[in-house]
């Protein structure tokens, strides 16, 4: 089963790093976010990515071009011209890079995909700037459970500012960091049936305002709900917190060994 990544939007609210690179390509401890969500998806055993690029599109596929050798010890032999990668890290994927497009939107994206799915293949989305703890075996399962077209991952809003609890004008309780916000948003993280691609109709086509509108309305959109960890990376203070959680050796969403 192929897991497409959305990695080709300009990343606007994160400029201080997406000046340089795709929000994709930025780096928590030491490797890109992209690694990390192709990590969380092997982990549970999905191991063919398709990357719809498009802004910076040719960082990624430099990455990937050289990922044995970014990724290993080398020796370099300048005089002969000759190199030698040592202790190389594997990882078992394979990645299909595909230029959809530097101003495609989100459902664009998807919809110029569509000669590399099988014509009856169901296959996972996700964006490439969202991480979390999802069980994805279990959101495969609830997928085939229901029978309809697409699934998406609910996951509760994580706060922004620390909370309050008032009793008049005194402060009763004080949470800096609350874990989560009220009620359940678009996690990103979908399992979609390959007929969702015939309700998308252009390149100007946002998925989340007009495809996921009419799935739901159609009442062939369903929620898994993961109560779990789940962080996007819009903001540079995001970026730093994500930062902070992996360098503790505490990051939630790590789950492979």
């Amino acid at each position: 089963m192929k897991t497409i990544i959305l990695a080709g939007g300009l990343g606007t609210r994160l400029s201080e790093e997406t000046v340089l690179r795709p929000k994709p390509m930025v780096e928590i401890g030491g490797r890109p976010m992209l690694w990390h969500i192709m990590s969380l998806y092997a982990h549970h055993g999905f191991l063919e990515f398709v990357i719809a690029l498009g802004y910076k599109g040719e960082m990624v596929k430099d990455y990937f071009l050289n990922f044995s050798a970014l990724n290993a010890d080398l020796t370099i032999d300048l005089a002969l011209g000759s190199s030698t990668i040592h202790s190389r890290t594997s990882a078992p994927w394979k990645v299909h890079l595909v230029d959809t497009g530097l101003k495609t939107q989100t459902g664009g994206r998807i919809k110029r995909l569509k000669s590399w799915l099988g014509d009856d293949e169901t296959f996972m989305l996700t964006y490439g700037d969202g991480i979390g703890d999802i069980d994805l075996k279990a959101l495969m399962a609830f997928h085939q459970s229901h029978g309809k077209l697409a699934t998406v991952t609910a996951v509760r809003p994580p706060a922004r500012f620390g909370g309050l609890e008032l009793d008049g004008d005194r402060v009763l309780l004080f949470n800096e960091k609350p874990q989560a916000g009220e009620g359940w948003i678009n996690g990103g993280f979908f399992v979609l049936d390959r007929r969702v691609l015939d309700i998308i109709e252009s390149d100007e086509t946002l998925w989340e305002l007009g495809p996921l509108e009419v799935l739901a309305r159609q009442g062939e959109l369903m929620a898994f709900r993961h109560p779990g960890f789940w962080q996007p990376m819009d903001t540079l203070r995001e970026k730093q917190m994500l930062e902070k959680l992996w360098i503790s050796g505490n990051a939630p969403w790590k789950v492979w060994s």
